[in-house]
């Protein structure tokens, strides 16, 4: 943002960096249009940790928990954090293995990440834009996420409008439920209860399917983890940086020796899979994440939940083939009082079609004790 440091939640570059000497590219529309910015959000160090945390600036606070410290996801965790606490009607986030969508679910809103090359990168602090990084946009709901969208892609509300008139029901739309091990229960039927409430019609992805996908959420968490070596590694001995970020970066180099280029290898391979899962069903669904977001440690290592969220994840696997991805609040109990998230995938640039999908979920199931 011009006039403006962009510290990438780090104290390094907050007390070394100039302020930016002009916007970056996915701002233009939101200039144009004279859009009322609140100001910039927290995030984790570097955007390397899915937990949120960030020990320098401070943890935003989950507005979803707010008498129960829970993370409030990452690395976006501001962004998140800001919709959902009402401080703003949306927000950007970057995304390069769920970090718009992990502090989405974490905080109860939407998130959508983006195709991979849709949202210009250009000016954004970089992870892995050679293969993951994205643009996405957060909102209290899909309408305010649509409108986000439309501040990132010209047009962007017109293309809705024509998802909507396509298909005003969800009696024509195949959904693909894809079911991974280590999934709480209450979650998965919660998932299924949102599904079959919007009215989708609902085939079950086999085995090969969920064996492939496993294999692509490796490799993209070894492209994710070499990224935080190739962009993090000149700052890797600067005082101001976390231990935590230096040990991620550290981490990433040996990911890049060791796994780097084989993954990337079969990078095309998985997004031919997709491709030909998109040729039986219009969308794929399965939870955000795996349990609920767990709890601020007050003394435990942060590197902890790092790894505990890393593994609840369910995002990866979508950067790694650059396909568009939604992540929307469902009721995760007959109550409505507590919430879970469920994640919708796309073909590539079905960001319009998805958001559709998104609305016909979130009218079967949107009730006074959510919204």
């Amino acid at each position: 943002m011009k006039g403006m440091v962009t510290s990438a939640g780090s104290e390094y570059f907050a007390k070394n960096a100039k302020p930016a000497t002009k916007d970056a590219p996915c701002l233009t529309i939101a200039r144009q249009r004279n859009v009322h910015i609140v100001g910039k959000v927290n995030m984790s160090e570097f955007a390397v940790a899915p937990s949120g945390v960030n020990e320098y600036y401070g943890t935003p606070r989950n507005p979803l928990y707010r008498w129960r410290r829970r993370v409030p996801g990452g690395s976006s965790s501001g962004s998140a954090a800001a919709v959902a606490g009402g401080f703003a009607d949306v927000a950007f986030g970057t995304d390069t293995a769920g970090s718009v969508r992990v502090p989405a679910a974490c905080c109860g809103i939407v998130g959508l990440k983006t195709t991979f090359g849709l949202v210009p990168i250009d000016g954004v602090f970089p992870i892995e834009p050679e293969h993951l990084d994205t643009v996405g946009a957060l909102g209290k709901d899909i309408a305010r996420t649509v409108e986000g969208m439309d501040l990132l892609q010209n047009g962007f509300t017109a293309r809705y409008a024509a998802a909507k008139a396509a298909n005003p029901s969800a009696q024509r739309i195949r959904i693909g439920r894809l079911r991974l091990k280590g999934t709480d229960s209450k979650i998965d039927r919660a998932v299924d209860e949102a599904l079959t409430k919007a009215g989708f019609e609902v085939v079950t992805l086999g085995e090969d399917f969920v064996k492939k996908w496993d294999e692509a959420t490796k490799d993209g968490n070894t492209i994710a983890a070499a990224g935080a070596w190739i962009s993090g590694h000149p700052y890797r001995l600067k005082l101001g940086l976390s231990a935590r970020t230096k040990a991620i970066i550290m981490v990433g180099r040996l990911a890049y020796k060791t796994g780097y280029r084989e993954a990337v290898s079969r990078q095309d391979e998985w997004q031919n899979t997709l491709r030909k899962v998109f040729q039986k069903v219009d969308f794929i669904a399965l939870p955000t994440l795996q349990s609920v977001p767990p709890p601020i440690p007050f003394k435990l290592d942060i590197s902890f939940v790092d790894a505990l969220m890393l593994k609840d994840q369910n995002t990866v696997a979508v950067n790694f083939a650059g396909n568009p991805a939604l992540a929307l609040p469902i009721p995760l109990n007959r109550s409505g009082k507590r919430l879970t998230s469920l994640q919708l995938i796309g073909p590539r640039r079905s960001e319009a079609r998805l958001l559709n999908a998104g609305r016909l979920v979130e009218t079967a199931v949107k009730t006074t004790s959510i919204w």
